[in-house]
């Protein structure tokens, strides 16, 4: 089966990719430079050049493979980016892949963000991306809009903290953040939680889609289903050695700056219920709750997710039941598995 990946050198894509070609896959991949096309060239990836914003490149090349797996977004969040237009280039890009596949039944599985539901509910793969999120995104919806046109069309749905070696994302920023301010913040009581999942579980889960999911299937990407932001500060001070600190609703966008003051503040629990028991998907993957490093390390890249090695996980560091506090699901998910507990639970220490 060959199959058309974006996002192919990105921070999950990457791995998405190795997945694939470790179990039997022909892949190609969308590059923008030169540079990401020889990476992908030297481990045997069939190359498209190319961005998101070239339609008629992405037509043809979903057009000539078996399936398109698409986790290629600008994830610009400077104070001068333009998400709206973002989300219209990742709206636009989906129309093409479904023109390209229409009447085929192939499958394609576009990356999403969770949706926020309300302060204190866990979301579920029942719970639709609204409308007019607080940041905009289209995926999901352009995405679903599919179904009706003979793709074969699935999301799955990242959480909000992605973690792993080299993680470029919210809790890297923070800690620049914090590093630069003297502080590690949180807004208000911190009680707004974050669901995470590593990203070499979440790339397994864009196969499984890819060879399983019905049309329209929503599948939620999460390991850590409820993480308190004060938790996340709190561990981010604890490695840079910093104070940490309350900052109101109103001081957050000058704390943190836009659009960062905005996930700050989101409360995004979430669970994967549904997703495991459907497709056999287990995160065996150690969890952001517990593996926050307790000192600062010595560059910016490793500050909260270090990679292994030279850390590795030792078990029995800590209990073998969830942090009491990662928030419950509240009667809509089921308990973690075994496995999930344990990783979750294993503490990250140097070697």
């Amino acid at each position: 089966m060959r199959v058309f990946v974006t996002g192919a050198t990105g921070f999950v894509g990457s791995l998405v990719v190795q997945d694939l070609l470790a179990h039997g896959y022909e892949v190609v991949g969308l590059a923008r430079s030169d540079k990401s096309a020889a990476a992908l060239e030297r481990i045997g990836v069939g190359v498209v050049q190319g961005s998101t914003e070239d339609l008629d490149v992405l037509t043809t090349a979903a057009a000539g493979t078996d399936g398109v797996i698409h986790t290629a977004y600008i994830h610009d969040f400077s104070p001068t980016a333009d998400p709206m237009r973002f989300a219209e280039i990742d709206r636009d890009a989906i129309a093409a892949f479904g023109e390209a596949l229409a009447g085929t039944g192939k499958p394609l599985v576009a990356a999403a963000g969770l949706p926020s539901v309300a302060p204190g509910v866990t979301a579920t793969e029942d719970d639709k991306a609204p409308d007019n999120p607080p940041y905009p995104r289209f995926t999901e919806q352009a995405a679903i809009a599919l179904v009706g046109k003979g793709v074969r069309v699935s999301v799955v749905r990242m959480a909000p903290s992605v973690r792993g070696e080299g993680d470029p994302n919210f809790v890297l920023m923070l800690t620049r953040l914090a590093r630069a301010k003297g502080s590690s913040a949180y807004v208000g009581e911190g009680a707004n939680a974050w669901s995470a999942v590593h990203r070499l579980d979440a790339a397994r889960l864009y196969r499984l889609a890819l060879e399983q999911a019905p049309a329209g299937t929503l599948l939620n990407a999460v390991a850590d289903e409820a993480v308190p932001f004060k938790d996340v500060a709190a561990a981010i001070g604890r490695s840079l050695n910093l104070p940490v600190r309350s900052v109101s609703a109103e001081e957050a966008p000058g704390h943190f700056g836009m659009p960062l003051a905005i996930f700050a503040q989101l409360d995004v629990p979430a669970c994967a219920k549904r997703t495991r028991e459907q497709f056999g998907w287990e995160p065996v993957e150690p969890g952001l709750s517990c593996c926050i490093p307790r000192r600062a390390c010595s560059t910016a890249t490793q500050d909260i997710m270090p990679p292994t090695p030279p850390w590795s996980l030792r078990s029995g560091a800590c209990s073998p039941e969830p942090s009491p506090r990662l928030r419950p699901a509240r009667g809509r998910c089921s308990s973690r598995s075994a496995k999930a507990k344990s990783a979750c639970c294993a503490t990250c220490r140097p070697t």
